[in-house]
């Protein structure tokens, strides 16, 4: 990381590069030895009464004393990708969307109000694709509104680490006093590659729709209401891969919505009892064939950050990281 000019550390940056992407060095743990240089890459949330606030590609934030700034620049709004489809991040946003569809919602200028009865964060979030139309604290205050009367906690869903991303957002909601809860990474990569994989997909049967088996594996408890399966079949073109197992439970499932180019994998499952033996691997190249046929070229999913389980095998089919997101949930007004 270079940041000299002429053999000196400068810095380069000010308040007016608030919103820019940024890389800055600054000292750390200062003492008798003179503390220690540390970098920090990501967006420029704030800069206020002597303190710079960063939010990393993964929506960390780092708080820095300005008198402990040694050096700073404005760096490109994003890395050059090596890998995977080229991809914005509002059109993945917008694709992700439509592959996992609420119940019910609503527009608030440029942000959808999203409900389904609780079921999860994705569909009971807010996306906020654009301007409310009104001044932000007005904004989560009819969001709170719109929640609360569907007895609903409110929640933001917001993106960070791409161009295009809302790491200003997320500094905001902050200081309006929401919370980061989850975080996940959404990953793409072409999809000919998985459904070229060695897998045995003899076992795995495809459908239209899901059944009492497949929700078996995937809702392991309670009653599955009108909500879950109106998300569960919400999308373009929607398919649900089981693998037999026992006493009417599969083995493994996965669901693939096929929308244009993309083709997205969500709750791909597999038994505790008979993992490590290409079940989900088979399930993933099965659906893949499949989108593969209806002309899609690229794949994208979604999974949790400390999932390292998932990340692992999905890094291993040639996922790669395209943005995370983050679902803020308002605190008690």
């Amino acid at each position: 990381m270079e940041f000299t000019a002429g053999g000196r550390l400068e810095v380069r940056i000010t308040r007016a590069d608030v919103g820019k992407r940024v890389s800055v060095r600054y000292v750390t743990d200062a003492g008798d030895q003179g503390g220690k240089f540390t970098d920090a890459v990501g967006v420029l949330t704030s800069w206020d009464d002597g303190v710079l606030l960063i939010t990393r590609r993964t929506g960390e934030t780092v708080r820095i004393a300005e008198s402990t700034l040694v050096a700073g620049k404005v760096v490109p709004a994003a890395p050059a990708r090596r890998r995977g489809p080229a991809t914005s991040f509002e059109e993945l946003a917008r694709t992700t969307a439509r592959g996992w569809q609420p119940v019910e919602s609503e527009a608030l200028g440029g942000w959808t109000l999203r409900a389904a009865g609780g079921f999860t964060r994705r569909a009971n979030s807010v996306l906020p694709l654009g301007d409310p139309g009104l001044p932000l604290d007005q904004a989560l205050a009819r969001v709170r509104d719109w929640y609360g009367k569907r007895d609903l906690p409110a929640y933001v869903q917001t993106a960070t680490g791409a161009e295009g991303t809302q790491e200003l957002l997320c500094a905001d909601l902050e200081r309006h006093g929401w919370r980061s809860e989850v975080s996940a990474e959404v990953r793409v990569g072409g999809l000919a590659p998985i459904g070229d994989l060695d897998a045995d997909v003899s076992r795995v049967r495809l459908a239209r729709s899901v059944d009492d088996a497949w929700l078996r594996r995937y809702n392991r408890s309670g009653v599955v209401g009108p909500h879950v399966l109106s998300v569960l079949s919400s999308g373009p073109s929607v398919w649900f891969a089981s693998v037999p197992g026992t006493e009417d439970i599969p083995a493994a499932i996965g669901r693939c919505v096929v929308d244009g180019r993309w083709a997205g994998f969500m709750a791909v499952e597999v038994d505790p009892a008979q993992r490590r033996q290409g079940l989900a691997t088979a399930v993933m190249a099965a659906l893949a064939r499949q989108a593969l046929g209806e002309g899609a070229s690229a794949a994208w999913l979604q999974v949790e950050a400390e999932n390292d389980a998932a990340r692992s095998l999905y890094e291993g089919m040639g996922f790669a990281v395209h943005h995370h997101y983050h679902h803020y949930r308002a605190t008690e007004a």
